[in-house]
C-alpha cells in the first residue's frame, strides 16, 4: 500500500539503494535531474510504466523520455545516424532528448512510445538520476514527477505534495539547477519539437516544428505546466487580485530575475509558479520574458501554463 505521504530521503548510497529496490520490483520513484524532479520507473516494464501514467494521471498517448547512462544502453534501445551521434557527442550528457528509430528488438515497453515507432531518449547530466539507473540496472521512463498537466517540481516538496499517496520514495538532492525540462529535437528532420535548455543558437539548422495536434514527443500538450490559477501574460502592471512574477525592472510579489538573467529565469519559473499558486490571491500575472536563447523555452512553459484547461 502507497504511504499518503512519500519518504524522502536525501542523496546518497542508501537513497539509491532503497530506490533501486523499488524499480527493480515495478515501482516508481520521484528522483532530481539538471531539469526538474522525473517519476522514474522501469522502462522495460510494461506495468511500471503504466503505473507512472496512473500516478500522474497521465494520458498514454503522451509518450515518455527513456533516460539512459551511457551510449551502450542507449544503442540498444535507438538507432543513431551521423547527426544523432553528432548531438550526443556535444550535448551527452545533458538536456537535450532526441527523437530516434526504435532499435530492432528495442527492450522498451510499447506504452513509453505510445505506440509510435520512434523513442524520445536523453542521458542526464546528474548525480541522482545517473546513479540510479546504474544502481537499478535499467533504463530509466521518467517524466516530470508531478500530477500530469501541472506545474514541474524542482524541489522534493513539490513533488510530494502533487503526488502525495500516489508513490512510496523521492529522493531528495536540492533544487535542480536548470528548471525547465529538456529540448526535445528530432535530427531526421533538423526540428526543435520542444524548447529547452539547449537554444535554438546552439543548434544550427535546427528550426521549430511539430506538426499542430499532433503528439510526436513529451511536453507537446496545448495546456501544459499549468497553475491551478488562471495565468495572464506580458503584464507590467498587476491588478489588485493577482500576485505578479516579475523580471528585470519589473519587480511584484515574486521574480524571476532581478537582473534580467534568463538562466536565472528558467531555474526558479517553476517555483515561482508554484509560490503564486499557493498565494491568497486568485489568479497569477507574469511579467514580459525576452523571446531570444532561453527566453523562447521559457516563454514555451508560460504559453502552455496560461492554456485553458479542457
Amino acid at each position: 500500500m502507497t504511504p499518503a505521504n512519500p519518504r524522502i530521503l536525501p542523496y546518497g548510497e542508501a537513497a539509491l539503494g532503497e530506490a533501486a529496490a523499488l524499480i527493480r520490483r515495478g515501482e516508481s520513484v520521484a528522483v532530481p535531474t539538471e531539469t526538474v524532479y522525473g517519476l522514474a520507473a522501469d522502462a522495460t516494464d510494461s506495468v511500471a510504466v503504466s503505473g507512472i501514467y496512473a500516478a500522474k494521471g497521465r494520458p498514454s498517448f503522451n509518450p515518455l523520455i527513456v533516460h539512459v547512462a551511457d551510449m551502450a544502453m542507449a544503442e540498444t534501445i535507438a538507432r543513431f545516424d551521423d547527426e544523432a551521434r553528432a548531438l550526443a557527442a556535444r550535448f551527452w550528457p545533458g538536456p537535450l532528448t532526441m527523437v530516434l528509430p526504435l532499435a530492432a528488438d528495442a527492450p522498451v515497453a510499447s506504452l513509453v512510445t505510445a505506440g509510435l515507432p520512434t523513442v524520445a531518449l536523453r542521458m542526464p547530466d546528474h548525480r541522482a538520476m545517473q546513479g540510479l539507473i546504474r544502481a537499478s540496472g535499467r533504463p530509466l521512463a521518467a517524466p516530470s514527477a508531478n500530477a500530469s498537466g501541472g506545474i514541474s517540481p524542482t524541489r522534493a516538496a513539490h513533488v510530494a505534495a502533487s503526488l502525495a499517496g500516489r508513490i512510496p520514495l523521492v529522493i531528495d538532492d536540492g533544487a535542480t539547477t536548470d528548471g525547465i525540462e529538456s529540448t526535445i529535437v528530432d535530427p531526421a528532420t533538423r526540428q526543435i519539437l520542444r524548447p529547452g535548455p539547449i537554444t535554438a543558437e546552439q543548434l544550427p539548422g535546427y528550426g521549430a516544428g511539430a506538426t499542430p495536434g499532433a503528439i510526436t514527443a513529451p511536453g507537446q500538450l496545448a495546456s501544459h505546466y499549468a497553475p491551478s490559477k488562471p495565468v495572464r501574460l506580458d503584464v507590467t502592471g498587476a491588478d489588485a487580485d493577482e500576485w505578479l512574477i516579475g523580471f528585470g525592472a519589473i519587480a511584484g510579489d515574486d521574480t524571476l530575475s532581478a537582473s534580467g538573467d534568463l538562466r536565472e529565469a528558467a531555474a526558479r519559473l517553476f517555483d515561482a509558479l508554484h509560490r503564486g499558486d499557493a498565494s491568497d490571491r486568485p489568479r497569477i500575472a507574469i511579467a514580459p520574458v525576452p523571446t531570444e536563447g532561453l527566453g523562447r523555452a521559457i516563454r514555451d512553459r508560460l504559453a502552455r501554463a496560461a492554456h485553458p484547461r479542457s
